[in-house]
């Protein structure tokens, strides 16, 4: 059976150049900070955002509503977890209208002043507007605001649209990654071609 190699972009935003400023949302969307009581909700909007595209293939826990959840605990779980750029996008038009959470994004801190963005996802009946680019950047001033210098994300090269976003708001690559769709290992670009002499594979992206 072949396996597939996902290519990913590593890429990075120098937050001392770019300066965020708080993001308004279209009429009828607001803000919700991260607390404890959400996560459920996250991990909710997270599987629905991702189970039917890319990532939830290349990701097997975002295409599972069990999976997210773990993944939500393990983020949150962290030491270095950043609630200044974990936030929740919900749409309420109406105060007498039921609320939906229809955006998700998290973050995480690392030394060196890198903040890591993870897992950007919108649901498909409110793409378009301009939702994920919000999340980003108001993920960015989150970073801003706790002294990071840079900020970090994984997408993968597939992901035309998410790849151009990021590049929009001023992300580079600075390394390409293959992960290996049967064992969700990640290698380097030179680690995967070694590799496809010796097994079957397709290499996504190229």
């Amino acid at each position: 059976m072949a396996t597939t190699a996902y290519k990913r972009f590593r890429m990075q935003i120098e937050l001392q150049r770019t300066s965020p400023k708080a993001v308004r949302l279209p009429a009828g969307y607001r803000w919700l900070p991260w607390r404890s009581l959400l996560l459920e909700r996250h991990a909710q909007v997270k599987w629905r955002a991702f189970r039917e595209d890319l990532d939830g293939k290349v990701f097997s826990c975002l295409g599972d509503a069990a999976g997210c959840t773990a993944l939500m605990k393990e983020i949150v779980g962290q030491a270095a977890f950043c609630r200044a750029a974990t936030w929740m996008v919900v749409y309420q038009p109406e105060p007498d209208w039921p609320a939906v959470d229809c955006g998700t994004i998290q973050g995480v801190t690392r030394s060196g002043g890198m903040g890591l963005i993870q897992n950007v996802g919108v649901i498909p009946e409110h793409r378009g507007l301009g939702l994920g680019r919000a999340l980003v950047q108001q993920a960015l001033l989150g970073f801003v605001q706790v002294g990071m210098k840079v900020s970090v994300l994984e997408v993968t090269a597939d992901n035309a649209a998410a790849v151009r976003l990021y590049q929009s708001l001023g992300f580079r690559t600075i390394q390409v990654l293959y992960r290996d769709s049967a064992t969700g290992e990640t290698m380097t670009e030179d680690e995967a071609e070694s590799q496809i002499s010796k097994w079957p594979r397709h290499l996504s992206g190229q």
